[in-house]
C-alpha cells in the first residue's frame, strides 16, 4: 500500500479528518470556511514562504497575535508539521517555540498542513530525521499528534477534546515544504 493511502486510512481511524488539497488555496478556504472567529497560526518558515497568513486575513480570517490570553479564547489554530508516520498516521511537529504550542494544543480545533512528500514509513524510518532534529538543536520538543485529544478515566470511558483539541483536520499539500525538519 502507498505510504499517502497508509497514512490516510491510519489517520482517519485515529479520528483525524483528512482532506487532500490540490492547491494552497483550496486549503486556505477550507480553512477560513470551517475555523471560527479567531484563528492562531504561528511563525513557520513554509508559512511565511507561502504568505499563508496574508492569504487567511484576504478570505476573512481573523489572526490574533499568538499569546496565552489569545489562545485561550481562539478556535483553532494552524500549523504545519515536520512531517508524518504512515503506519500510524502520526504527525511529527517541532514544538520548542510557544506559539506553535499554542496552536496546536489551546484552541478546540487543530488545522495541519503536510506535504504529500513528506511521509515516512514508520517509526524506524523517523529515526534519521529525528536525529538531525536532536544535532541541530539539543534543546528540542517535538510533539507526536495522533488524532484529536483524547484520554480514558478510571472506568474506561472515552472523553475527546479533555487535554487538546476537540477536533484535527490534515490538509494535505503539494509542494508545500520536502524539508522533512522544515514546517
Amino acid at each position: 500500500m502507498p505510504l499517502l493511502q497508509q497514512f490516510c486510512l491510519a489517520a482517519e481511524a485515529a479520528g483525524a479528518k483528512v482532506i487532500a488539497c490540490d492547491k494552497l488555496a483550496h486549503a486556505v478556504t477550507y480553512i477560513a470556511q470551517e475555523a471560527g472567529e479567531a484563528l492562531l497560526l504561528p511563525v513557520s518558515a513554509s508559512c511565511i514562504r507561502h504568505q499563508l497568513a496574508e492569504q487567511l486575513q484576504t478570505a476573512g480570517v481573523k489572526l490574533p497575535e499568538v499569546k496565552r490570553e489569545a489562545a485561550a479564547q481562539a478556535t483553532a489554530g494552524v500549523t504545519s508539521a515536520c512531517f508524518g508516520i504512515a503506519d500510524t498516521g502520526t504527525l511529527v511537529l517541532d514544538s520548542l517555540a510557544e506559539d506553535v504550542r499554542l496552536a496546536s494544543t489551546l484552541p478546540p480545533r487543530h488545522f495541519v498542513l503536510l506535504d504529500k512528500r513528506k511521509i515516512v514509513a514508520d517509526g524506524l524510518a523517523a529515526v534519521g530525521p529525528l536525529r538531525q532534529v536532536h544535532q541541530q538543536n539539543p534543546r528540542n520538543y517535538l510533539a507526536y499528534i495522533t488524532g484529536p485529544s483524547r484520554t480514558a478515566d478510571i472506568e474506561r470511558v472515552l472523553t475527546i477534546g479533555v487535554h487538546g483539541p476537540k477536533q484535527l483536520d490534515i490538509l494535505l499539500l503539494d509542494d508545500w515544504s520536502s524539508d522533512l525538519l522544515e514546517m
